[in-house]
């Protein structure tokens, strides 16, 4: 069996254009689909990914292994966020076509289940921009919460902390807490709440903010602080008493190695369609359980890249939830066969061969490429603020 093409078909998601990628055989009717979204990169990943194609092309796509090396090694040059992002989704339609060859789900040919069901957390407002990005009132957070729970979520993720300053302010800090509260007070406490900064924050403005919240028993407080500063985040993992969460902006095993061994974190967020795909995922999962770290894989983006967490998910045994989006465009599930049985935020193992999920290219052909909506965020003296 030979690899015979490698294309890409970019989907305008409004806040992002999901980047699917298509492995075709000379076997008639086999192929495989992976996902390589990267918002506000997308010609960057489709460019890396024609560049690894002249790689691949007359090569077997049941090496996955192999050809995950010769991706990551033929070439000179190495790493970075688009190379993985365009190994990510290559490496994810390897995976595809391998279940499908053998007639097993993916997270089969990855040592089987090791669990029953997944569970999955909602986003504010499902994931939509201005439900996730733009709810800025308290009553705001209250009320999209409750939408979750009326879908079956059992664990809801916002974002409170609005775009910071370099030292904040009291007033700002309370305001972004009373908007937890009006979420614990609606949800009740058997909901878990998790919240995601955007590493906006200083590790000073981080803690003290997270010390304003100790009551409302949070599930996780992600990227408190900017990734590269591991030094940071293990201040702050010391300073609160709940879980920190990150890594999704971290890519390959070598960037989470320093998360490791300091203990900067207790949940780690590797990205499926970014770190290195399934294969690279599974490899940060294991050295992960040797520091009894959790795993959430962090997956924002379309349906294959849910499709591949989820098999990663299953198959993992540190894992603890899945990260989806389920509203971000009304017509997310038209342009795929969804594979995942979801109900009241948990599913159950996948069934069907490879990732157990198709394009309908027809479909999806209807929402071409177009710039990603702009997160230009300023400090209040017109200074570039992180998003």
């Amino acid at each position: 069996m030979k690899i015979t093409k490698i294309s890409t078909m970019v989907v305008n998601a409004r806040m992002r254009n999901w980047v699917f990628v298509k492995v075709e055989t000379d076997q008639p009717g086999l192929y495989g689909w992976g996902e390589s979204t990267l918002e506000w990169k997308t010609k960057g990943v489709v460019g890396a990914i024609e560049d690894l194609s002249v790689l691949l092309i007359g090569q077997n796509p049941l090496r996955v292994e192999h050809l995950w090396q010769v991706m990551h090694r033929q070439y000179f040059w190495r790493g970075g966020i688009t190379n993985f992002s365009a190994i990510s989704g290559i490496d994810q339609a390897l995976w595809d076509i391998k279940g499908k060859e053998c007639g097993k789900p993916v997270c089969e040919l990855l040592g089987g289940p090791v669990r029953d069901t997944l569970r999955f957390y909602d986003h504010l407002g499902g994931g939509t921009l201005e439900g996730m990005y733009k709810t800025v009132e308290p009553e705001e957070f209250g009320a999209r919460i409750q939408d979750s729970l009326s879908r079956g979520f059992t664990a809801v993720k916002a974002m409170p902390i609005p775009v910071s300053e370099y030292i904040e302010s009291a007033s700002t800090l309370k305001r972004a807490a009373k908007c937890v509260e009006a979420m614990r007070l609606s949800a009740g406490d058997d909901i878990d709440i998790m919240l995601d900064l955007h590493a906006r924050t200083t590790p000073a403005a981080a803690i003290q903010f997270g010390r304003m919240l100790v009551d409302y028993n949070l599930y996780w407080y992600e990227e408190p602080c900017w990734p590269e500063h591991t030094e940071a985040l293990v201040e702050v993992a010391r300073a609160l008493p709940y879980p920190i969460a990150t890594g999704e902006r971290l890519v390959g095993r070598w960037e989470f190695r320093e998360l490791f061994e300091k203990r900067a974190c207790s949940i780690i967020q590797p990205d499926v369609s970014h770190c290195g795909g399934i294969s690279e995922a599974r490899r940060i999962a294991a050295m992960a359980e040797t520091y009894q770290m959790s795993v959430a894989c962090h997956n924002p983006q379309g349906p294959v890249s849910t499709a591949a967490s989820t098999h990663v998910g299953f198959a993992t045994p540190n894992y603890l939830i899945q990260e989806m989006v389920r509203a971000d465009v009304p017509w997310r599930n038209d342009v795929v066969s969804e594979f995942i049985p979801l109900e009241a935020g948990i599913c159950t193992a996948p069934t069907r061969p490879g990732l157990g999920i198709d394009i309908n290219e027809t479909e999806a052909a209807k929402y071409p490429f177009q710039p990603e909506v702009l997160m230009a965020y300023n400090h209040r003296d017109g200074s570039v603020a992180d998003w």
